[in-house]
C-alpha cells in the first residue's frame, strides 16, 4: 500500500502554510525580516529549553499513562521518583531522552507559531498603543495555541508513542520503533496520514488552555512586577512571571494533557480494536478506572518541568531579543 510522501510537496507550500499566521503578508519588507528573526529565537530558545527540561516530561508522560491498562482498583500508587528511577535502572540515563528527537522537531514548529503570533495578535490587538486586558491576552494566547498544536501535531504523536515505548522494554519487549522517521513510516503505513493526527483534538484543547495560561498570565505577570517595582525588566522579574504562568497553565491543562497523552498513545490491537473511541471516552474511563485525581496525574512533574522549562526559555528567548535588538516581549 502506497502513501504520500511529504517531501513530494513544494516548499513554497509548507513555507506559506507556515508562516501565514505569523507571519501576515501585509507587513512591510523590515517587519518581515522581523519576524523571521524572531522565528529563528524562539525555535532556539524552545529546543534548549526542551533539552534542559525533557527527562521530567518523559517521567510525566509515564505517570499518566500509568494504571491504564489495569482493571478497577487494582493501580499501584506510584510517584514521579520512582517512575524515573526504574527508567534509569532499566534503561540507563540516557533512557530518559527516549523521543528527544521528536520533542526536538515539534518545537520547530509549535513554540515560534505560538510566541509571534501571540504577538502579533496583541499588537494588532491594541489601539493608540494602550495595553490589552487580561481576558483579550488569555483569547489571544489560547488562539495562537491552537494554531500552533494543529501544525505540531505529528511531531507530538511520534514524541508520546516514543516515550511511551520504554514500558514494554520491562515487558520483554521490543519497542513500536526505533526512531523518529521509523515512527512516521510506520504510523503512516499502518494508520495512514490522518493517523498522524490521532488525539489532536485533546492535544488542541490543552494547547489551548496552556497557551491561555502561559502566554496570558507571563505577559501579565511581568508587566505587573516592572509597574509595581518589584523588579526591572531582568531576569528577576522574567523569573517570577515564569512561575507564576507555569502554575496557571498547569493548574488549566493537566486534565486535557493527561486525556490528549492516552488518545496519542493507543494504537489498534491486532483484532481492530482501540481502548478509547473518543476524548469523552477516554475521560471517562479514566475516571471510573482510576478516579477523579487521575485527572491530575502528573501535576508535580508537570509544573516541575514547566517551571524551569519556562525559566529556561524566557530568559533565553528575552535574552537573545535583546541581543538582536528587539524590545522585550
Amino acid at each position: 500500500m502506497s502513501f504520500p510522501n511529504l517531501l513530494d510537496y513544494p516548499l513554497t507550500d509548507f513555507r506559506s502554510l507556515f508562516f501565514n499566521f505569523i507571519v501576515p503578508s501585509t507587513m512591510k519588507p523590515s517587519e518581515d525580516h522581523g519576524a523571521y528573526r524572531k522565528i529563528l529565537l524562539a525555535s532556539i530558545s524552545a529546543m534548549v529549553a526542551e533539552t534542559t527540561t525533557f527527562p521530567i516530561d518523559l517521567t510525566k508522560t509515564r505517570l499518566q499513562l500509568h494504571g491504564e491498562s489495569v482493571s478497577v482498583g487494582s493501580a499501584r500508587p506510584t510517584n514521579g521518583f520512582l517512575v524515573a528511577s526504574e527508567i534509569v535502572r532499566q534503561q540507563g540515563p540516557l533512557g530518559l531522552y527516549k523521543g528527544l528527537s521528536p520533542a526536538l522537531l515539534r518545537h520547530l514548529f509549535y513554540t515560534p507559531i505560538r510566541i509571534v503570533g501571540y504577538e502579533h495578535l496583541r499588537s494588532s490587538l491594541k489601539t493608540d498603543g494602550g495595553s490589552l486586558s487580561l481576558p483579550a491576552k488569555a483569547l489571544s494566547g489560547g488562539l495562537s495555541g491552537v494554531v500552533a498544536q494543529l501544525v505540531a501535531s505529528p511531531a507530538d504523536l511520534v514524541k508520546v508513542r516514543m516515550q511511551a515505548d520504554g514500558r514494554m522494554l520491562r515487558q520483554g519487549l521490543q519497542p513500536r520503533y526505533s526512531g523518529c522517521f521509523d515512527a512516521l513510516n510506520k504510523i503512516i503505513r499502518s494508520e495512514g496520514i490522518g493517523g498522524l493526527w490521532k488525539g489532536v483534538f485533546p492535544n488542541v484543547q490543552r494547547a489551548f488552555l496552556v497557551n491561555m495560561g502561559e502566554l496570558a498570565c507571563y505577559d501579565q505577570a511581568k508587566h505587573f512586577v516592572i509597574k509595581n517595582r518589584i523588579s526591572e525588566d531582568n531576569i528577576y522579574a522574567h523569573t517570577l512571571a515564569s512561575i507564576m504562568s507555569g502554575l496557571s497553565a498547569t493548574a488549566l491543562s493537566c486534565p486535557a494533557d493527561v486525556v490528549k497523552t492516552r488518545m496519542m498513545n493507543q494504537s489498534r490491537s491486532k483484532q481492530g480494536k482501540i481502548m478509547y473511541n473518543n476524548s469523552y471516552d477516554c475521560l471517562v474511563k479514566t475516571v471510573k478506572v482510576e478516579g477523579l485525581r487521575a485527572l491530575w496525574k502528573g501535576f508535580i512533574p508537570t509544573w516541575a518541568r514547566l517551571g524551569p522549562w519556562q525559566f529556561v526559555f524566557w530568559v533565553s528567548y528575552e535574552k537573545f531579543r535583546q541581543i538582536a535588538g528587539f524590545s522585550s516581549f
